[in-house]
This record gives structure tokens, sequence and C-alpha cells, in this order.
């Protein structure tokens, strides 16, 4: 008997403590079940019905009524265009706002309740900011809104949301496409003045951007976090900017433009080595060039907006189409001097036909006269006049005039002795003086822009 009732107490106490595990576990489920519908209880609490006016701004820091500070900072993620005729550029950023509202404080129940998080944006106060110069934007609701709020146990509310933007960026091309440009992004408040709310940037890291940042024809170089307040009529706003500073990449102009308006100008100076009498050739070679040259050039600008400036790109092109119109112009005046050159020839060649005519008529007459005399001897006419002839010594000054040597040698004069020259060509002078002439200049002109354009400070907007 006394065995049976140790036994009969032993089995009792088992089940007892089974029966206090299985109370225990099922009291922790029931915990966690609640704990999960405390979150709502919270919600219910801080944000019901008459509890809270989401219409209400939030109190001044620690409680006074100074202005609610909201601090700002942005993530960018991508800069899809940055188009210079309509001088705007897009970006996709996820957009952050903290700020402390003390009436939606809450138990964080041990610290096991980090946070609450909302999907509406009515339902807490919210800063009224606004892009000032935004031309177009949307927010992303794929799959769903990309959007949410949290609220913290001590009151500070996070919100943040994607949204793209279609932003106005006004450009300086004076050094296109050698520039760089600075193209901003403003956030203000359309309603509260600062002395309702201020907008501050989050100290630390306000501007994030993403690593693989890819521009097809600029460069990121550096962004600056700044304040722009305005005052109106109707107080003063608060402001936040963030500078973004693109720097043109050059390579994309340099293969297009430069180097093609290099190899026309020259192209248009084969023609100085072709012959006088190549017109066809001379001519359709000029015309070519300077039409390929103009084509050039209208579809540069055409790509560009009609600025009343002068852009680093128009002077390269105006000069370089200078060039190839200047090719042409000299042919003009080859051939015009090669015309002057035959007629003065011509001309020449007459005098001499009747220079020669009259000495020989004189000479006709003089062997008539010793015919005549019958005391004269038979006299032959010689066939190579004596030095002491006074025509001989005539044909001799003017041979001594044209290959008598310059009293101070020039090397240019050198220089051009040595090509097959006739005496007195001006055309063929034209084209040997164009040959060195064209090229040093140009030279000369590439040296200064370049100086001018690749070292000269970047102008204020």
């Amino acid at each position: 008997m006394k065995m049976s009732k140790s036994k009969t107490r032993t089995l009792h106490c088992l089940w007892l403590f089974l029966l206090a595990c299985l109370c225990s576990a099922s009291l922790a489920n029931n915990a966690k079940i609640n704990f999960r519908e405390k979150e709502k209880k919270v919600l219910d609490q801080i944000l019901g019905q008459g509890k809270y006016d989401a219409r209400i701004r939030p109190s001044g820091i620690n409680g006074t009524d100074g202005p609610a500070v909201v601090r700002v900072n942005i993530f960018v993620r991508s800069i899809s265009k940055i188009d210079d005729v309509t001088m705007e550029y897009s970006v996709q950023l996820t957009f952050r706002e903290q700020w402390l509202d003390e009436r939606l404080k809450f138990d964080d129940f041990a610290g096991r309740l980090k946070y609450l998080t909302l999907t509406e944006a009515n339902r807490v106060w919210m800063p009224d900011l606004f892009f000032s110069n935004e031309k177009e934007g949307h927010f992303h609701n794929i799959i769903m809104p990309n959007v949410y709020i949290r609220i913290f146990p001590n009151g500070s509310v996070l919100y943040s949301i994607r949204i793209s933007l279609t932003l106005a960026c006004p450009m300086n091309l004076k050094l296109y496409p050698l520039d760089r440009q600075v193209c901003s992004l403003r956030m203000a408040s359309y309603g509260w003045t600062t002395a309702d709310l201020v907008f501050l940037w989050k100290e630390g890291d306000p501007v994030q951007v993403v690593k693989n940042l890819h521009l097809p024809r600029f460069t990121l170089e550096k962004f600056l976090t700044d304040y722009c307040n305005s005052k109106t009529n109707t107080g003063e706003y608060s402001c936040l900017k963030v500078d973004l500073l693109f720097k043109r990449e050059f390579s994309y102009y340099l293969i297009q433009i430069y180097i093609p308006c290099c190899m026309l100008v020259i192209v248009s100076w084969v023609s100085f080595w072709l012959d006088q009498g190549a017109v066809p050739a001379r001519v359709s070679l000029g015309v070519t060039t300077l039409l390929t040259m103009a084509t050039q050039t209208s579809g540069i600008n055409a790509s560009l907006p009609p600025v009343s400036y002068t852009k680093a790109i128009d002077v390269w092109t105006g000069v370089c189409l200078t060039f190839v119109f200047g090719a042409l112009l000299e042919f003009a005046l080859v051939n015009y001097a090669s015309r002057s050159d035959r007629a003065a020839d011509m001309h020449r060649e007459s005098i001499k036909k009747k220079r020669r005519d009259m000495e020989q008529a004189s000479m006709d007459a003089a062997s008539d006269l010793l015919d005549t005399d019958s005391n004269a001897t038979f006299a032959m006419k010689p066939l190579v006049r004596h030095p002491g002839d006074p025509l001989a010594l005539e044909k001799l000054r003017q041979c001594e005039v044209h290959m008598a040597p310059q009293k101070r040698p020039n090397c240019c004069r050198t220089w051009l002795s040595k090509f097959p020259t006739r005496q007195c060509s001006r055309s063929k002078r034209i084209d040997v003086i164009s040959r060195i002439t064209f090229p040093l200049v140009f030279a000369l002109f590439n040296l200064v822009y370049w100086s001018t354009y690749l070292f000269r400070d970047e102008e204020e907007n």
C-alpha cells in the first residue's frame, strides 16, 4: 500500500510538471501573438481619431514654439541624360526627410518594438517641400508604391520615397565643348516660412551617389551642398540646394568634329600643288571641301541651342571654313595672275618681234647703202653681233637686271629660287607662297586656340 501511494504521488507530480510546461509554452505563444497585436494598438493609440491632427505642425526643438526642423538627405541612383538644347537633366533619386514629432512617442516594450512602419503619408504631418527647378516628375509605383514612413519610439519620423525628376539646368556654352556645367537641385518650402519650418542638411553624408554612375558625354566631378533661402513679399522660405559639377567628355568631339575639320582644311591645300592649268580639278576640289565644311558646321549648330554669344566650337568651325574659302579664293587669284602673265608674255613677244623686224629693216637699209658705194668693199653681214654693238649691249643689260643677285640675301627668296618658275611668273609664286603661308597660319591658330580654351578658367554662371 505504501509503494502504490508513492508511485501515485510521483505520477501526479509528473503530470503537474508536464501541464505547467504546456501552459508556459502556450503563454509564450500568446505573448508573441499579443506583441504583434500591440503594434496595431500603438498605431491606434497615437494616430487614432481625435488624438492626432496631421494638419498641425510639430513643435520646435525641446517642445518650444520655434520652427520645426527637418533634416534632408538624398541618394542619387542614376542620371539618365543632360540635354544641351533644352538645358535640362533627368535624375532618379531616393529622397529622405527626418523630423521630430513628440506627439508620436510610444512605448517600445523594452526595445522589442524598434519602429512602426506606415505607407500612407497623409496620416502624419508632412513638410511641404517642393523642387523649385523641376520641369517634370513622377513617383514609382511598381510593384508597390516606393515609399515608407517609419515612426521611432522617441517620436522621430523618417520619410523615404523614390522619385524621377527632370530639372532645369541653365548652361553657359561659351567654352563648348571644353566646358564644365553646374546643374543644381533646389528644394524649398512652399507655404511654411522660416518661422515655422526650417530645412537642414543631414549631418555626416547628406548626398550620396551610386558608385557605378555612368554618363555618355559627361563626368560627375564633384557635388556641393548649400542653402538658398529666398525672401519674398510673403516672408522668408527655407531652401536647400546641391550643385552637381559635370565635366564634358572631349574625346567624342575630338574624333567627330576637330579631326575631320583639320582633314578638310589640309585637303583644301592640295590645290596649291596642282598645275595651274588644271582648272576643273582645282575648282571641284575647292568647292567640294567648302560645301563639306559648311555641312559640318550646320550639323554642329543643329545640336546646340541658338545662343546669342560665340562658342568655342564656333571659333573653330569659322576659322576652318575661312581657310577652306581662302584656298578657293587663292586659286581665283592664281588664275587671274596666270592670265595676266600670258597677256604680258604675248605683249613682250610682240614687242620683241617688232624690234627684230626694225633691226632687220635697218640692217637691210645699211646693206643697200654699202652696195651703192663704188669704193666700198664687199662686206659680209656678221652672224654674231660684236660686244660693242648697241643692241647687244642693251640685251646684255636686261639680262643682268633680271639675273643680278640681291644686295641683301633673303632666306625666303633663296627658297623660292629653288622652284622651277618662269621669270616674272606671279601665278606660280602665289602657289609657292600659299604652300608655306597657309600651314603656318593654321598652326599658329591652333596654338592660340588650344592655349586659350584649355587653360582658361571657367567663368561663373
